[in-house]
């Protein structure tokens, strides 16, 4: 695990100002085959108006956003949680885009954001986190090593960013406070 990397909470005018660099991971994922929502090849743009979208849920707490810096300050990888649920789900909340370039891989930056992402949760009162991913790939090891629990597969949910159909996988991991010290 590197320890030369800084996973934090970015504040809403940290996520505004961060907005090219989070584009340069996620525009990076894509082209490395993510399936995160956006097909190839993304325009710069609408990945920048996607990071704006977050900026502004995050700035009206209805996300969290966690970054990975390297040494430098370079942003390496994020995960958001979205904290804004229906009224009957205040426990809950949901993990999206957990990006890291591919640069920065293996290098145990997954496992520590997703670390993050417990403490963060507990911190604004969530005990059961979901989240879903492409069936079969190197986030679903990950998810699994970090304790979450799978709950099912739906066949063709999705498209590759090439195209074609994939099966995703969907988990969760409920967050005992009194084991999870924030």
């Amino acid at each position: 695990m590197n320890s030369d990397i800084e996973v934090r909470r970015l504040g809403a005018n940290e996520a505004a100002a961060s907005i090219d660099a989070l584009a340069d991971v996620l525009i990076d994922c894509v082209e490395g085959g993510a399936s995160v929502s956006f097909m190839a090849p993304l325009a710069r743009e609408t990945a920048l108006a996607f990071w704006k979208h977050v900026a502004g849920s995050v700035a009206a707490n209805e996300r969290i956003l966690l970054v990975a810096e390297d040494t430098q300050g370079r942003i390496v990888g994020t995960v958001q949680i979205v904290t804004a649920q229906p009224e009957n789900q205040p426990h809950r909340a949901d993990v999206a885009k957990m990006l890291v370039s591919r640069a920065a891989r293996r290098q145990g930056i997954g496992a520590r954001l997703m670390q993050a992402v417990d403490k963060h949760a507990l911190q604004a009162g969530k005990t059961l986190l979901v989240l879903d991913t492409v069936t079969g790939g190197d986030a679903e090891r990950l998810y699994a090593r970090a304790g979450w629990q799978r709950a099912g597969t739906v066949p063709d949910y999705a498209l590759m960013p090439e195209g074609g159909l994939c099966a995703t996988a969907f988990y969760y991991r409920p967050l005992d406070p009194a084991r999870h010290q924030p």
